[in-house]
Formats: C-alpha cells, sequence, structure tokens
C-alpha cells in the first residue's frame, strides 16, 4: 500500500546518515519481508537502525546494549524534539533489530521506557467546511478526496484500491489489507457512483495501454504474483486510481505503473484549504476525522462507526464522542447565568 514515488526516506527525516553495515541493513529487509512488514515500515526502521550505528560511533548492534540505546533515545528525545510517536517508532525499530534480526532475548531490552502516547482531540469540519473544501478540488484528486469523506478510509487505503473491490450492485467497497492487515467493508456513496465508473473508465484506458505495450501488471499483495504470474495483468487486479507515470518497484527494480502518489491530494487539501477561507489544520485524515463525527452527529450507533473506520477497540471511536461535546458547546458556562449575553449591534456605516 506504499507508494514506488518519493521512496527512500521515512515520513519524519531527522538525519541521513552514510550507508554503514550494509549486510546487516540486508538481514533486517529481509526479515521484515519474511514477516510481510510493508515497504514504508521497512524503510522507516533501515533508517533508524543506520541512525542508531551511526550515532554510536558505527560500533556493530551486537557489541553495544542498553546505555547505547537509551542514550540514543535521549538524544532524540532532548536534542532532536521528536513526537511521542517518532520516538516509539525509532525504539521498536532497534527493538526488531536486536529481537528478530540478531535474535537476542536480552533483560533490558524490556526495562526500556516506552513513552506513552497522548490522546488528543483531532480536528473536525463542519459540514459547511467539507463542503466548501470540496469545491475547490476537482478531477480525479477531487474524486478521491469525496471519497475518503464519503467513506471513512485512510488515505492509502482509498489510493490503493483495486477494480474487484468495488461493489456496484451492493453499494459496498472492500477495504484490503488495512491498519493491522484487516479487511473490513464501508458503504459506496451513491452520489459517487457515476464519477467512479467515469473514473473506471478513465483507468482502463491507461491499462489497455499497459496491455498493448506488454509492460509489466501491477504489483500484487504477498506471494500471489508467484501463485498467479498473470493476475497482476488482468483488469480485477488494476488501480482504480492508477499513476499517470510508470515508476520502478524499489524491492524488485520492476518498471510498473503503481497507484496515484499520495502527495497529490496533500497539496489539493493544502490548496483548497486556503482558496475556502478554513482556517484549521486539513489532511486527507482530516477527512476521516470528519465522516465519523457527522456520523455520530446523525445519531449512527457508535459501534457501527468502529466496525466503518476499522477500529479494534470501540475506544479508540469513543475520541469523536469528545469532538462532539467540543462542537455543541458541551457545558453551559456559570458565567453565563451572572451576565446576561451581550447585545450585538450593527457598525454604524459611513456615507459619503
Amino acid at each position: 500500500m506504499t507508494s514506488y514515488e518519493n521512496t527512500g526516506k521515512p515520513r519524519t527525516p531527522l538525519f541521513r546518515p552514510p550507508l554503514q553495515a550494509p549486510r546487516l541493513l540486508g538481514q533486517l529487509r529481509e526479515r521484515l519481508r519474511y514477516l510481510h512488514y510493508s515497504l514504508r515500515t521497512e524503510q522507516t526502521y533501515v533508517y533508524w537502525v543506520r541512525f542508531f550505528i551511526h550515532f554510536s560511533g558505527i560500533k556493530h548492534p551486537r557489541d553495544m546494549g542498553k546505555p547505547e540505546v537509551e542514550a540514543f533515545l535521549t538524544m532524540l528525545a532532548t536534542e532532536r524534539k521528536v513526537s511521542v510517536s517518532t520516538h516509539r517508532q525509532a525504539l521498536s525499530a532497534i527493538l526488531f533489530l536486536y529481537k528478530e534480526v540478531l535474535g537476542h532475548e536480552l533483560p533490558w531490552l524490556q526495562e526500556i521506557g516506552r513513552p506513552s502516547p497522548k490522546r488528543r482531540i483531532p480536528a473536525v469540519l463542519t459540514m459547511a467546511e467539507v463542503q466548501r473544501l470540496l469545491g475547490f478540488i476537482d478531477g480525479e484528486t477531487g474524486l478521491l478526496a469525496r471519497l475518503l469523506y464519503g467513506t471513512g478510509m485512510r488515505l492509502m487505503e482509498g489510493l490503493s484500491l483495486r477494480v474487484k473491490d468495488i461493489d456496484f450492485d451492493r453499494h459496498a467497497i472492500v477495504v484490503r489489507e488495512g491498519k493491522g492487515a484487516k479487511d473490513r467493508v464501508v458503504m459506496l456513496p451513491r452520489s459517487l457512483q457515476e464519477p467512479l465508473r467515469e473514473q473506471l473508465a478513465r483507468s482502463r484506458v491507461l491499462w489497455e495501454q499497459d496491455r498493448a505495450a506488454q509492460r509489466p501488471g501491477v504489483s500484487l499483495p504477498h506471494a500471489l504474483e508467484s501463485k498467479y504470474p498473470r493476475a497482476g495483468q488482468s483488469w480485477m487486479w488494476h488501480w482504480v486510481f492508477p499513476s499517470p507515470k510508470l515508476s520502478t518497484d524499489p524491492r524488485t527494480g520492476i518498471e510498473r505503473r503503481h497507484h496515484l502518489f499520495e502527495e497529490r491530494l496533500s497539496r489539493a487539501l493544502r490548496s483548497a484549504t486556503t482558496m475556502g477561507g478554513i482556517d484549521k489544520h486539513v489532511s486527507a485524515h482530516t477527512l476521516r476525522h470528519s465522516f465519523a463525527t457527522h456520523l455520530l452527529q446523525s445519531g449512527t450507533d457508535i459501534r457501527t462507526v468502529q466496525e466503518l473506520l476499522g477500529h479494534s477497540d470501540v475506544s479508540t471511536t469513543m475520541i469523536y464522542t469528545h469532538v462532539l461535546k467540543v462542537a455543541a458547546g458541551g457545558t453551559s458556562s456559570p458565567l453565563d447565568a451572572l451576565l446576561p449575553p451581550p447585545v450585538c449591534k450593527e457598525p454604524e456605516m459611513a456615507y459619503a
């Protein structure tokens, strides 16, 4: 589900040291692929392990221990001032290296503190703001934005949709390999049925061009490409949102067509936010937050929202009930019982 474009660096590039210990990094990549980790996770873990080795003086990890790991994590927290999620990401990469690659089950691995993530109330748009935002995004990028808001899908879930995942008869979309490698079913908004049919027609043009040029088929998950060598060339496995350009698969070196680059929607959302005069931070995930909040506002059961979002625990979905309290004004302030509300006066107009 990871885009092949702009690969080679993680989401939070803090430092890029020269390549060290290529054999060790190769073993790390092999283990990550054996356990079916995503390409993005592979790139991120390799980045942090390379950074850790360089920070520790180019020493082999088997010659280091708890002091070196804690010194590295302390540097990230105090000097680099990374977020809690980035801190946990770096720690996970190092723990994976010691446990899965080096096979070291050392007591000190369990003693290293893992910072707890902070639960924050997400930014949510009102329905009027969503309408205004979507009004400034057109084309297939606009269709993708409407699809994310209309289904609650994550960005990469929407980008990686295959033709076979859209069921027009049942008005449903099957989300494959979502977060936690779980599948789920979301609704297909009736207002998007015709635009999606038109998008599939555009996608089929590219598919036919690739078949006429005898290009390799699209990438397939896990070992399906070995089991069904020609499946990647079939229409049913083609992308709903294919990239107009070919790109090179970093794992196989094969040039093929991938789905749209995720940054395209990010750029469109930033531009639409400015043109729409929306004074909030808006990302693709904001559309997902707004989807959940608006469903709850309309009276949808929280368990249904949980299933649509693919949350393992309903407590994760409960964060949107806090959003509703904020949006509704919550509890009245005692100050309002003491002071009457101000009377808004019309501003005096100066006439020439």
